[in-house]
């Protein structure tokens, strides 16, 4: 079995644990280092998938370009308050750099790497154009959102994973790192595509599946926190989420079984 392979059984594995100890709250102090394990499993899933697109010295590069790039936004935002607000990160993510949980950097390469599937998915029916360019930048930038509209009211009002200087009528989450959010991955997405159109996929089957991966660890993540969501009575951060995220795996469905069965009635054909 394959390192890759065996990294995401894995990750399924812990996944199912933590939705039982974290969403009833039956994490040992023994596993404290357990949520920053997650976090970077998760960051090194969207890893493979760019090895797995792009090949290894360019998927690590890549990945290793949203790290560098988002923990330094994450430091600026820490310290100085720009991009996404005042806040600070308590003790709960394992190691930090700049004050910033290395934990961190890994989630938002999840973060790119899942909004890059989806929004490419649905815009693939557009031809090669600037037009096709802003729409999915557009659209993986909106899906980073949605992702932190049920990550934050979770992590800050139910877990206490980090704390806010400000407040709003969204779970006293400051606007500013929504909108936040949608720059940071408006920039990676803006890089990414020109870099993704131009490439040569040498190994499609491995590929396809971890593209399919991606959409999977979306619908884990989401789903996780919509879960913690419910279990805690957020109900505008469960329906302002949840549908959407569901209607994205539908939509991400039927476009890759259309696909699947074009292609067929090719080979048939």
């Amino acid at each position: 079995m394959k390192w890759d392979n065996l990294i995401y059984r894995l990750f399924v594995f812990w996944y199912c644990c933590g939705l039982i100890l974290v969403g009833f709250d039956l994490l040992p102090p023994i596993l404290e280092w357990a949520n920053a394990f997650f976090l970077i499993l998760c960051g090194i899933l969207g890893g493979f998938y760019f090895i797995r697109t792009f090949e290894f010295s360019k998927g690590l590069a890549i990945t290793a370009f949203i790290f560098i790039l988002s923990m330094v936004a994450e430091g600026l935002g820490v310290h100085y308050g720009w991009i996404f607000g005042q806040y600070d990160y308590s003790g709960d993510f394992g190691y930090k750099l700049v004050d910033v949980p290395i934990g961190i950097g890994f989630a938002w390469v999840m973060v790119i790497a899942v909004t890059h599937v989806l929004s490419m998915e649905l815009v693939s029916k557009l031809k090669p154009s600037i037009l096709k360019w802003i729409a999915y930048s557009l659209l993986g930038a909106m899906i980073a959102v949605l992702i932190d509209l049920i990550i934050d009211p979770v992590a800050y009002l139910v877990k206490g994973y980090w704390g806010w200087e400000g407040d709003s009528f969204y779970y006293s989450v400051p606007l500013q790192n929504f909108s936040g959010w949608f720059w940071v991955s408006l920039f990676f997405h803006s890089l990414l595509y020109p870099i993704y159109m131009t490439n040569n996929v040498k190994r499609k089957d491995a590929f396809l599946l971890w593209r399919d991966r991606m959409a999977a660890l979306f619908g884990m993540v989401m789903g996780m926190f919509i879960f913690l969501a419910l279990l805690d009575g957020l109900w505008l951060a469960f329906f302002l989420t949840g549908i959407p995220a569901y209607l994205l795996l539908l939509a991400y469905r039927s476009s890759t079984k259309q696909r699947e069965l074009a292609s067929t009635e090719e080979v048939l054909g």
